[in-house]
């Protein structure tokens, strides 16, 4: 059993309502994809309300969605994120958001069992703006080892980065 998990946030700005036809295929696709974060490889939780969704918590503000998971491993959640039918549905990203002109998604490691709070990511994204990646919030790019691992491997392994695809 792992000591630590992988938590990730990742928000977006919607360039309509979230009922509106410009975001119906994404909401179409949004159980769909869940389903598939579920169902893969290393996938541990995430933020959902009592109806299985998230896109109504507006913490970020009512324009934004907000997605927030846990996962075994860095190389498990570049694999969903960049390897499964998740990407077709990054590949349509600019027809329902905008483009965010600072970080909107940050990684950083939680103790096993640790219940992940938006307020903490929202602080975990502000580490990472302000002073760019660190072992306390970081990006696929620049990956950081869990805490228990820091001990045994060097953090330029691999370069330090993960490709970001």
């Amino acid at each position: 059993m792992r000591k630590y998990h992988l938590a990730q946030l990742n928000i977006a700005k919607l360039m309509a309502p979230i009922d509106s036809p410009q975001l119906s295929d994404f909401v179409a696709n949004h159980d769909r994809i869940n389903a598939l974060a579920e169902d893969s490889p290393g996938f541990v939780w995430r933020l959902q309300t009592e109806d299985g969704d998230a896109t109504s918590i507006d913490y970020f503000g009512s324009d934004q969605i907000v997605n927030l998971s846990l996962w075994d491993s860095v190389e498990a959640l570049h694999y969903f994120v960049y390897r499964s039918a998740h990407v077709d549905i990054m590949r349509r990203k600019k027809e329902w958001f905008h483009k965010m002109g600072e970080a909107h998604m940050v990684l950083w490691w939680v103790p096993a069992g640790h219940i992940l709070s938006v307020e903490e990511a929202a602080h975990k994204l502000n580490i990472l703006r302000e002073q760019g990646p660190t072992k306390a919030a970081f990006t696929f790019k620049k990956a950081f080892p869990s805490p228990n691992d820091f001990a045994s491997v060097p953090t330029d392994t691999s370069g330090g980065e993960f490709p970001a695809t």
